[in-house]
């Protein structure tokens, strides 16, 4: 799947956030951007500078006509968007403010506070919150492109596939744009055809609006290239969407993995490390680690994963909203314990087939090879083409000596990207007996 192993509607992935339109906030993909540009470059535009502007207009707006229910959701749903794009928590409480009085207004048939509640609740991680105010959004309006967008992704992280693929296809009949052709995209994704999951990306690029929209679909474009191997696609589509949206944070991280594969750890330093000082993701953070660790610099590493281990202590992280990333890095680093306890605190708040994966990972640390393999089964149930995914489960398969399955899933992990990791990677090959 795209990236690592974080949630991919967003967040995964492809989440509903919020761009701002002329007829106000609607519903469409876009990723974080930053600043964090190579010197002599152009300073990139604040990735927050519209969003601000649109809240406070509307906040000046509502002082003076506070009973308009549609400009209190609008600005709830602006405050998600902004908690998405500076990483601040801070914009929840008055996200939730705004939706909450725009009920309170409006108590009945208020289709666009409750789609902002449900995904309000999804970018806090609470996904069988965010399916139920979804429905009840659609049972408001059953037109609202943006509440189906919602119970897509709902549906997506706890593991309802095929009720996904029908709330997507409704949103594609209503609203043929790059947020529906995006999760159609990722849905093929999940179930193995990426040759389709590639087409739908295509198109949402093609019916991209405006630069967020067309970054966003560049980033997933890349990504899908580098997950299939294929570097030179990867590299031009992140360099596309850098020229466009210079500094972007994520777009920096997924350049430095090529540039990693390509055998450049000094360049994929670069680019991360002006990527974590903005967007100190767990994601970015373990990406970094495995390249200083390859480049031969095992204490930079081991500073880089203190950072993630910091960041785990901070107020606010709860079991729920784990990222699957975090579950990983304890599988690999330690304690076991610990991946094991946030895996399955995980899996019980989203049992989608990625954190299936990532249990199974935290169980085999832990020694739990047995358990460890059929949620690996279950992670790959879709016929996902995934090379961590495989991975996993390949060496979970040698802990139980079944060394003609183990060599299956390893071939298939190096089949389906060789470059898949940096840390993985070199073992799979050892597993192999260095046949790939």
């Amino acid at each position: 799947m795209r990236g690592r192993w974080t949630v991919r509607w967003v967040l995964v992935g492809l989440l509903a956030v919020a761009t701002l339109l002329t007829a106000g906030v609607v519903l469409g993909p876009t990723r974080p951007s930053a600043p964090g540009r190579p010197a002599g470059a152009a300073a990139p535009v604040p990735a927050t500078r519209d969003l601000d502007a649109y809240v406070a207009r509307t906040t000046t707006h509502l002082d003076q006509v506070p009973g308009d229910w549609h400009s209190w959701a609008q600005l709830g749903m602006a405050h998600v968007q902004l908690a998405r794009l500076t990483y601040d928590p801070a914009h929840y409480p008055a996200a939730a403010a705004a939706l909450r009085r725009s009920l309170r207004v409006r108590p009945t048939g208020n289709a666009a506070a409750l789609t902002g509640l449900g995904a309000l609740a999804a970018a806090q991680h609470d996904f069988r919150g965010a399916l139920r105010y979804a429905r009840g959004a659609v049972a408001a309006d059953n037109y609202s492109a943006d509440a189906y967008g919602v119970l897509t992704d709902a549906y997506v992280e706890l593991g309802r596939y095929p009720e996904a693929s029908a709330a997507v296809q409704r949103m594609l009949d209503l609203r043929p744009d790059t947020g529906s052709f995006a999760r159609a995209s990722y849905l093929f994704e999940l179930h193995g055809d990426t040759r389709r999951a590639t087409q739908l990306m295509r198109q949402a690029l093609d019916v991209a609006t405006g630069p967020g929209d067309t970054t966003f679909a560049l980033q997933h474009l890349g990504e899908l290239a580098f997950n299939a191997g294929d570097l030179n696609t990867a590299a031009a589509r992140f360099t596309e969407g850098l020229a466009r949206t210079p500094g972007q944070a994520a777009l920096l991280a997924d350049r430095a993995k090529v540039t990693a594969a390509r055998g450049e750890p000094a360049s994929a330093v670069t680019d991360l490390r002006a990527a974590t000082a903005v967007l100190p993701t767990v994601d970015h953070l373990v990406t970094l680690s495995d390249v200083l660790t390859a480049a031969g610099d095992p204490a930079a590493a081991a500073r880089t994963d203190d950072l993630v281990r910091a960041g785990a202590r901070l107020p606010g992280v709860t079991p729920a909203s784990t990222d699957i990333d975090l579950v990983l890095f304890y599988a690999d680093h330690g304690p076991a314990a610990e991946a094991v306890a946030k895996g399955r605190a995980l899996l019980a708040a989203r049992p989608s087939v990625s954190v299936e994966i990532a249990y199974a990972w935290a169980l085999h640390a832990a020694g739990r090879d047995r358990e460890a393999l059929t949620h690996a089964n279950r992670g790959l149930r879709l016929g996902t083409r995934d090379a961590r995914a495989h991975y996993y489960r390949g060496m979970i398969r040698l802990a139980l000596h079944d060394r003609d399955g183990a060599r299956a899933d390893l071939r298939q992990a190096l089949a389906i990207n060789p470059y898949f990791s940096l840390r993985y990677g070199p073992a799979a090959r050892h597993a192999l007996g260095g046949r790939a």
